[in-house]
């Protein structure tokens, strides 16, 4: 009896140990996930409370250094880099923002009218997904864009159009998975209407793909934006957008004014990397398949 109350003793804590391990973990990771967004939402409303004043031409400091006063230097006008990547910052980010979240949507109607609707519909939803995901994103973003007129109506439309697909073919796969259950042929053989199994059963399922979805489209949808505008066909020029900014700083690198590049693209490239971890925190605490992991 001494012999087996100890082994119990001993998977009852080892039972504890692993508990409180994957407490621990999902701790770290919640904790992790709001400091992230924390300093996403920093950078954003940074931007947005900069001043036109702050980023002001100023021909006395021009071509200055990096330094206390100015920490990313200032460019050849004598604006301040700091003030003019913050907002530059903030425009992409909301730029992203506002893409993903359409192209979010779209992905969630169409793939569930895929794997809900006739054979026909289907077949023409994935001929449409092969389609858009065969041509490069960055040529068709810039053929959108320059067929919308250019500017920041037709960087939306060109980001919103062609980051749809990955998404849609996932909500496609989790109805069509969701459709064979045993509940849903419960509730079909209870009358239950197709409407009422819709937003009873399937849409709460959708929330946690749609919002990990979302999330993991913002660095993509940055990353065009600052490409389609570094090429000259997204936003305006005098607009400080990041890819803007890079795009005029090429013109300087020859010079030695490194700092007009390297800022920019280093906090563009912090940024993406925060909005990537994110995404996968976000897909760990809320995914049903690895919240328990």
């Amino acid at each position: 009896m001494n012999e087996l109350t100890i082994r119990r003793n001993k998977a009852g804590q080892n039972i504890k140990e692993t508990r409180r391990k994957k407490m621990n973990r999902r701790t770290k990771t919640v904790i992790l996930t709001v400091l992230i967004a924390a300093v996403i939402v920093s950078a954003l409303l940074a931007g947005l409370l900069i001043s036109d004043e702050a980023v002001a031409i100023d021909f006395a400091n021009a071509k200055q250094k990096p330094s206390f006063e100015h920490p990313f230097g200032t460019d050849w006008m004598g604006r301040d880099l700091f003030a003019r990547t913050m907002k530059g910052l903030s425009i992409s980010i909301t730029v992203g923002v506002v893409a993903s979240a359409i192209s979010a949507v779209a992905a969630v109607l169409i793939g569930i009218a895929a794997a809900t609707g006739s054979k026909a519909l289907d077949s023409f939803v994935n001929w449409l997904i092969d389609l858009v995901m065969g041509v490069p994103h960055l040529v068709l973003i810039i053929l959108i864009s320059f067929s919308c007129g250019r500017g920041l109506k037709g960087l939306l439309i060109g980001i919103a159009v062609t980051h749809w697909t990955s998404l849609a073919r996932l909500i496609r796969a989790e109805v069509l998975q969701l459709r064979s259950e045993q509940y849903i042929a419960v509730s079909r053989k209870l009358g239950k209407s197709n409407r009422w199994i819709l937003v009873k059963h399937i849409l709460p399922h959708m929330i946690p793909q749609f919002v990990v979805g979302l999330i993991l489209m913002f660095p993509h949808a940055i990353l065009h934006e600052a490409s389609v505008s570094f090429l000259g066909y997204g936003l305006p020029p005098e607009q400080p957008a990041i890819g803007i900014i890079l795009s005029e700083s090429m013109k300087y690198l020859s010079s030695g004014m490194w700092w007009l590049a390297f800022f920019p693209g280093l906090t563009l490239v912090l940024i993406v990397i925060l909005l990537d971890h994110l995404g996968d925190n976000l897909k760990m605490l809320i995914d049903p398949y690895s919240a328990q992991e």
